[in-house]
């Protein structure tokens, strides 16, 4: 696809489906989160390590394809801001933010590429799992676009997926077991038929909606050839496991949420490895103050 094709099916894509609430309070693109009670604990605490990498005052904080704002904790980055400015290329986007931020925020339409604001202007900035839906060619751009507009003794947290992980790799072969072992213990159950039922009652209901939309994810290998020279960074872990391993591992009679404290504490003993390494880095961009 051409950058033009790409960005137009991702504006439709969440225009018309990922940012569209459903019944449960939950938006359409919340389906991609482990949203069960026995991963709310780790999940809010990977997202609050956002807070670590950036000031926690200033006048303007960028968030750099903002989506709605859609968990609570995201509200805590701009709490002690004068405006949260929301850049994003979807206006459904921008309209369910104004509802959580309001008049402290600021909202524009615009690609994350090519940001139309002048350098060295926000205090903080956040980018959430937005630089992999960008084609190609623009990904290095919105990194150097990052650094441009950040001033000069501020810091950027960016957090996207690898292309691939080298721990989800290698722990692929359990995963799967443990799926299948999931599978036989819901077929005993007599769960599983009725999961088919609501799966099939779903998918008919939706059968002309867009599943999901354009992803290209990059390699601490790119990171390193393209931008090492051009900015500063460091890769943190943001979370080291993806959404298949949470579900598949970790449940409530397993002990779930205890192995999830211990995962935890060993990605605090680790940020560096569990961020190259694993699922999810926090990239942390840094500006000198003197340039």
């Amino acid at each position: 696809m051409s950058e033009t094709e790409v960005k137009n099916q991702v504006r439709q894509f969440y225009n018309k489906v990922g940012w569209q609430m459903l019944s449960d309070g939950f938006y359409q693109n919340a389906r991609y989160e482990d949203l069960r009670p026995v991963s709310k604990e780790y999940i809010h605490r990977c997202h609050m390590r956002i807070n670590r990498h950036i000031h926690q005052t200033g006048r303007f904080l960028l968030d750099a394809g903002s989506g709605p704002v859609q968990y609570p904790e995201y509200l805590t980055y701009s709490e002690g801001y004068q405006f949260r400015v929301c850049v994003d290329i979807s206006i459904v986007a921008l309209q369910e933010a104004r509802q959580r931020v309001a008049d402290r925020g600021l909202y524009v339409v615009a690609d994350v590429a090519h940001l139309p604001f002048k350098e060295d202007v926000f205090d903080a900035e956040v980018s959430l799992h937005t630089l992999h839906h960008l084609p190609a060619e623009d990904k290095k751009p919105a990194y150097l676009e990052l650094y441009r507009v950040l001033a000069p003794g501020k810091t950027a947290a960016v957090v996207n997926g690898w292309t691939e992980s080298g721990l989800m790799r290698s722990s692929f072969w359990y995963v799967r077991l443990m799926e299948i072992i999931g599978i036989w213990i819901a077929e005993k159950r007599g769960k599983q038929e009725k999961k088919q039922k609501e799966k099939k009652a779903n998918t008919s209901v939706k059968e002309k909606e867009p599943t999901g939309t354009y992803i290209q994810k990059l390699s601490p290998e790119w990171m390193r050839a393209e931008l090492s020279e051009l900015i500063s960074y460091q890769v943190w872990v943001w979370r080291s496991v993806n959404v298949r391993f949470l579900r598949a591992i970790f449940h409530r009679p397993l002990a779930g949420k205890f192995f999830l404290r211990v995962l935890y504490q060993l990605e605090e003993l680790a940020p560096h490895f569990f961020g190259k390494h694993g699922q999810y880095p926090l990239i942390v961009i840094s500006k000198p103050e003197n340039r």
